[in-house]
């Protein structure tokens, strides 16, 4: 039985309640993917530089092909703004035969270093995410313990 407070609860305003954590999680999953996310498309940004010189929408093309992610200019510019203002990329216009200059972004060799350092531990990260636990663990057996307190 619960206490008299609990009693007294109607059914919504536990059903609020239940709606709420609900709610909470769902928000705390979405600050998670965000985090996790801003990392990963620094990373991809610069493995597509890495690659050859890019604008910003041919970069986001580039990184959506594959279906997988949708993502919009507006989340690669900031993106690629700090990675100017850090040195890791040289920006430069270029005259366009399909309408306005583009500003076209490429790796400085800073970038390029940092790429590959970075590419490296994420590659570690992976796969200790990827990592079969199940198997690789030894099972710990539990035993019964008698704890005795004073009384």
């Amino acid at each position: 039985m619960g206490t008299d407070s609990e009693k007294n609860i109607e059914p919504t305003t536990l059903y609020c309640r239940i709606l709420g954590m609900v709610e909470y999680q769902d928000e705390g999953k979405e600050r998670r993917i965000t985090q996790l996310r801003k990392g990963i498309l620094e990373l991809a940004v610069m493995g597509v530089l890495y690659h050859g010189r890019h604008y910003g929408y041919s970069l986001v093309r580039v990184l959506t092909e594959s279906g997988s992610i949708s993502l919009k200019e507006g989340t690669v510019y900031p993106i690629l703004a700090r990675l100017d203002r850090d040195g890791l990329v040289r920006a430069e216009w270029m005259q366009s035969d399909q309408g306005p200059p583009r500003k076209y972004y490429e790796l400085t060799a800073a970038g390029r270093q940092l790429f590959d350092e970075l590419n490296q531990e994420f590659q570690l990260l992976v796969g200790l995410v990827q990592q079969n636990w199940s198997t690789s663990a030894p099972k710990e057996v539990l035993k019964p313990m008698l704890i005795a307190g004073k009384g």
